[in-house]
This record gives structure tokens, C-alpha cells and sequence, in this order.
């Protein structure tokens, strides 16, 4: 009910809009941080960045023709790791 009963200045109303603008926006700024990090990570946990394609020619480079299994072996490995 203080301020309600108080008057203030031009200036002074100017000033508390502003801050509370910029308040605002820091507060909102640090909300959508952590909101977008949750969700990278939860894409990232989904989505591994490693494919099996990328396995696949990992094995090629080494010298030696990958089977299924060697593949699907790695990538059960790759995910464990994770956990």
C-alpha cells in the first residue's frame, strides 16, 4: 500500500521502468540458459554424434572390413560409456 500513497518524480518512475525492464530481460536471459541446455543435453543423450556409418569407416581406416556385429558391439559400448 506504500506505493500507491507515494508519488514519485518523472524521473524517477523513468528510472524504476527501466530497471525493471532491465531486470526483466537478465532474469528472462538466465531462464532460456538453462532451458536450452536441458534440451541440448537431452538431444545429445538421444542422439548420439557418433553413427554407425562413422564406425563403419573408423574399421576401414584400421585396415580390417567390419562385420555387423563389430559395429553394433561398438556402438553398445559407446552408449554404456555414457551411462
Amino acid at each position: 500500500m506504500v506505493l500507491l500513497t507515494t508519488e514519485f518524480s518523472a524521473g524517477g518512475l523513468a528510472g524504476m521502468l527501466i530497471g525493471v525492464i532491465l531486470g526483466a530481460i537478465i532474469l528472462g536471459a538466465i531462464i532460456g540458459f538453462f532451458i536450452t541446455r536441458s534440451m541440448v543435453k537431452k538431444q545429445l543423450k538421444d542422439n548420439p554424434p557418433v553413427t554407425e556409418k562413422q564406425i563403419r569407416a573408423m574399421y576401414m581406416s584400421m585396415g580390417r572390413k567390419p562385420s555387423e556385429s563389430d559395429i553394433k558391439k561398438t556402438m553398445r559400448a559407446m552408449q554404456q560409456a555414457k551411462k
